[in-house]
């Protein structure tokens, strides 16, 4: 299984789609761009695999495969009038065909895409993922305790990049200075511990990431913390990096107090867990892939 770096988890989700309802969807044109298909004629060979193995998992393949038309701009030559000599760029349309996938869809076509690329092989880590995730949410009150973990640490991962981009534009743009940002929210949200404080307290080697060693409950008070302080940067356009500094600081802080208030366990006060999010996702797509049972999908 090829391992998922962020930037091109980042790929992945900046063409995701999410419906009024809620579903998330992608377009075909853009995933062939992403999985690096030149040729709309080779990807679609692609996608008629992945229509095959939907039709023949019992599933309706228009519900996960949807046909849509859309508009595109053909620049194309016109002469001019007559008498002057020469061409002029005239701007047509055309329809072409698309398709509106759902996760399912994705998880079959790059099940099917060519092998010798790269970008398949992290891709079929990312919709593997996604989809066991999409499995276990619906649920995430009957679940057990690490797959609480993968389903948050899946949440944070998004909220994280979202953060980042307000924090950048609030001006937070060299690597130290976005280490002084995160640090300024662990410390508000731990009672003062910076990173590094929290990564040597749960006795963690030197490349582990302090998020894949938390239960769920901390877990759910760093996405809360995460996803605030994003809104917050937004909503009161905090345009420089001490200010940035500061918000993230008051929110964590307001988070701990009302944990306080609430007579809850602090997040430095609770438990480490044995295994890291990462040994999970491994353990849960290996089970994916030995199920004999199709995906439970997305209605």
């Amino acid at each position: 299984m090829a391992k998922l770096n962020a930037a091109e988890y980042k790929s992945f989700e900046d063409i995701k789609h999410v419906a009024e309802s809620g579903d998330e969807y992608w377009f075909a044109r853009e995933l062939q761009k992403v999985l690096l298909y030149t040729e709309w004629r080779n990807f679609h060979k692609v996608i008629d695999r992945a229509m095959l193995a939907c039709k023949n998992s019992g599933y309706m393949v228009p519900e996960h495969f949807a046909e849509v038309s859309k508009k595109v701009e053909m620049p194309s030559k016109s002469r001019t009038n007559k008498g002057e000599i020469g061409f002029v760029e005239v701007n047509k349309t055309k329809n072409i065909t698309d398709y509106q996938l759902t996760r399912y869809a994705c998880y079959l076509i790059v099940q099917n895409g060519d092998p010798r690329k790269e970008i398949i092989a992290l891709g079929q880590t990312y919709f593997a993922i996604q989809t066991r995730r999409a499995e276990v949410a619906d649920t995430f009150n009957q679940l057990d305790e690490n797959s609480k973990r993968l389903v948050v640490r899946g949440n944070i991962k998004q909220w994280n990049q979202l953060l980042a981009e307000a924090a950048h534009n609030a001006g937070v743009i060299t690597n130290e200075e976005f280490a002084i940002f995160q640090n300024s929210g662990y410390m508000g949200l731990y009672g003062g511990e910076t990173v590094d404080d929290i990564h040597r307290r749960k006795g963690l080697k030197e490349k582990d990431k302090i998020l894949d060693f938390m239960g769920s409950t901390e877990l759910i008070a760093n996405l809360f913390r995460i996803s605030q302080t994003e809104e917050k940067l937004k909503t009161d356009g905090i345009n420089n990096p001490q200010e940035a500094n500061n918000a993230h600081y008051d929110v964590a802080e307001k988070i701990r107090k009302a944990m306080i208030e609430m007579g809850t366990t602090l997040p430095e006060n609770m438990p480490t867990p044995d295994k890291s999010i990462q040994v999970i996702e491994r353990e849960e797509i290996r089970k994916l892939r030995q199920s004999k049972k199709p995906l439970m999908l997305d209605e």
